[in-house]
């Protein structure tokens, strides 16, 4: 009996042994579909990720677009800048030519009109002379 007795306990606590590690494994088994749903969570996590580098290379891209379009208004602008310079410029030689042409006549009229009040006085004084 004693036997007998001793192969139960033996048997029971093989039995407790087994479910241990039976809950030992299924425990293992828990955190192995965790750390598969992890492992997909972190997939999508990176493919999210890629998405958002693929997006901020197209914001980049469109920015290198915007920059370059900036730099073809700004040569635009200094070519209108330059056209506009030249222009005052010349308008300016022009206006200065204009202006002398105008006081070269200005003077010309001043000189007629010193000569002809010249004259005209010159006429005055004779006649009064003559009236004397």
């Amino acid at each position: 009996m004693r036997q007998g007795s001793s192969d139960d306990r033996i048997d029971a606590v093989e039995r407790k042994v087994d479910a241990g590690f039976r809950h030992v494994d299924n425990r293992f088994e828990l955190v192995d579909q965790r750390f598969e749903q992890i492992d997909k969570r972190f997939e999508q996590v990176d493919k999210r990720f890629e998405q958002i580098d693929h997006r901020f290379e197209l914001v980049d891209q469109r920015f290198e677009q915007v920059d370059r379009r900036f730099e073809q208004v700004d040569q635009r602008f200094e070519g209108v800048e330059r056209r506009m310079e030249n222009g005052f410029k010349e308008l300016r030689g022009e206006m200065k030519g204009g202006f002398d042409r105008i006081d070269a006549r200005l003077d010309a009229f001043q000189r007629t009109l010193i000569l002809f009040c010249g004259g005209l006085m010159a006429a005055l004084i004779g006649l009064i002379g003559t009236q004397l």
